[in-house]
């Protein structure tokens, strides 16, 4: 779609290594985006252990990659040539184009519901009786995909191949130039929305309520409503051009 966003001022808050595709974007379409990264990708604890497991993927029925970031972090530390019959997975289509990027072919990816839920709705992950399982991800998050994943069989071990943590950075310039810089704000996940939360004082909050803000799933906007943010529009696709999309609206928007 054409899409001019007219100068509008949009809040990147994903980590920086990731902002400069949405970024480019949204600077194409004559907007003006303003980085700030509420949260950081670091190596994981114990990268070492992280490696060894990878090393044996191998000997795993079935891989799933719950982002972009756990493939990026993790295809270094793949063997090079896995079995032509190992299956992999991926939670979206953004995870998907990150293994497609590295040389990876996903077998099975949601085509709606880009979360476990629609992952786990796949045909291909309901007999699971006796597979061998690694989910590569980030350390923690939610426990749903290994939970119901053992309850159907299935043997889980994760791969945890990096660590995130809220950013440690001042608000006070941002908040001071809010009504001028901040026209929208993209939030991509609900760790980033509570980071983004937790460093803003009461009144960053307070304009965080006032500004329009784009989702990329229900779960984030849910969130969002929880702590008071009503201009919420969810992506109606995953990924950086959906984001687009919906910023294209909230400009269309009389």
């Amino acid at each position: 779609m054409d899409c001019h966003l007219q100068g509008l001022s949009v809040l990147v808050t994903r980590p920086a290594e990731q902002a400069d595709a949405l970024c480019e974007l949204i600077e194409k379409a004559h907007g003006r985006p303003v980085r700030f990264p509420a949260l950081e990708i670091l190596p994981p604890a114990d990268a070492a252990a992280v490696a060894d497991l990878l090393q044996r993927a191998a000997e795993a029925d079935l891989l799933i990659f719950v982002s972009a970031n756990a493939v990026r972090h993790a295809f270094p530390l793949l063997p090079d040539v896995l079995p032509a019959g190992l299956a992999i997975a991926a939670v979206g289509q953004a995870t998907a184009r990150a293994l497609e990027e590295a040389g990876l072919e996903p077998t099975m990816v949601p085509a709606q519901r880009f979360d476990s839920e629609g992952l786990l709705s796949l045909p291909g992950l309901q007999q699971m009786a006796g597979r061998r399982v690694i989910i590569v991800r980030g350390e923690g998050g939610r426990e749903l995909l290994r939970q119901a994943l053992e309850e159907r069989g299935a043997e889980v071990v994760y791969a945890e191949v990096y660590r995130r943590r809220c950013a440690s950075r001042g608000t006070a310039n941002l908040v001071a130039s809010w009504d001028r810089l901040v026209q929208a704000v993209t939030v991509t996940s609900v760790e980033i929305l509570d980071c983004l939360w937790n460093l803003l004082d009461d009144s960053g909050r307070e304009r965080l309520h006032l500004t329009p803000l784009v989702v990329l799933s229900e779960r984030i906007a849910a969130r969002a409503s929880e702590l008071g943010c009503n201009r919420v529009q969810v992506t109606e696709q995953a990924g950086d051009h959906a984001i687009l999309q919906a910023l294209c609206k909230l400009v269309e928007k009389p």
